[in-house]
């Protein structure tokens, strides 16, 4: 098992490694802090007495600016490296817990999708691995609430209450003000997305936390390749996560060659490039573990399967 200070060097070279490359893309393609300037900005007006959702383009509930707040001072591009670095340091951190062989995570697409607008899916996923960044999970609720609702905890919520209770501090009414915003959101939702209704099988395994995840992934709004990044909790072996984090790359190759998708075409690429993956890894996963003592015994401990 990896040592807590093998762990901790590795997170801190991957998460500089991954900072510095996102400023550098930043700064490179000229996106200031790209989809992260939303919480800077909403940080900014709540500094200045404003109302954060004056702007209708401001589709962040307020929790995010609570995060925003200590980048409000730094270059925009800076800010998001450093935010995308230490979201990856953190997630690094937590996957070595049982093996290095989940570092391979860093490999699928919506990561690199998720750099480049410096999202929110990494440290969320981290959330995952300690409950005391649960807050996180209010920043983007469609990414964070599949993960909160299979990772709740006692800490977790009580690390959630300070959050929730200083926003309505800060803008009593900001709840209804950003409801009143995000009917402009673009999304689809994968499971109605052809042929997402298949991802409904993932009922036959409902005694498995993993597919609760998945079917509450594929039920939540989302808008680009980056939202299914945290579709990367559920492969735990090396051949699980190489066989979905390989086909993730579809999706990437296909916009390459075609340029920018239209929302349908993202919504059914993210189907059939990474949910229908995660699909087939839960249920063969089911099927390994009915098949797993007869395996054993006709073949003196040694079994089949993606682990």
């Amino acid at each position: 098992m990896p040592t807590l200070r093998t762990r901790l060097t590795v997170s801190f070279v991957l998460g500089a490694a991954s900072g510095l490359f996102c400023w550098y893309l930043m700064a490179r393609l000229g996106q200031g802090a790209a989809d992260f300037v939303w919480a800077i900005r909403a940080a900014e007006a709540l500094l200045a007495g404003r109302n954060p959702y004056a702007n209708a383009a401001q589709l962040y509930p307020l929790p995010a600016a609570l995060f925003g707040l200590p980048f409000v001072r730094i270059r925009p591009e800076i800010a998001a490296g450093v935010f995308y670095g230490i979201s990856s340091a953190l997630l690094a951190f937590g996957v070595t817990r049982g093996g290095y062989h989940r570092l391979l995570i860093f490999l699928a697409y919506p990561y690199w999708a998720g750099m480049l607008a410096a999202q929110w899916p990494t440290l969320i996923m981290a959330s995952a691995f300690f409950p005391v960044l649960l807050p996180v999970t209010l920043a983007k609720p469609q990414a964070g609430l599949p993960v909160a609702l299979i990772n709740i905890s006692r800490r977790g919520v009580i690390a959630c209450l300070p959050v929730i209770l200083l926003s309505f501090l800060v803008l009593p009414r900001w709840l209804s003000l950003w409801l009143a915003n995000v009917g402009e959101y673009p999304h689809f939702f994968p499971v109605m997305v052809l042929p997402g209704p298949l991802l409904a099988l993932g009922l036959l395994r409902y005694g498995d936390r993993d597919a609760w995840l998945l079917l509450s992934a594929a039920c939540m709004p989302q808008r680009w390749f980056y939202d299914q990044f945290l579709l990367w909790l559920i492969p735990k072996t090396r051949r699980e996560i190489i066989y979905t984090a390989g086909l993730s790359w579809a999706a990437g190759i296909w916009r390459w060659y075609h340029g920018p998708p239209n929302l349908m075409q993202v919504g059914r690429w993210t189907v059939v490039g990474m949910y229908l993956p995660m699909l087939a890894v839960l249920l063969l996963r089911g099927r390994k573990r009915r098949r797993g003592p007869q395996l054993n015994a006709g073949s003196g401990g040694q079994g089949e399967g993606l682990g």
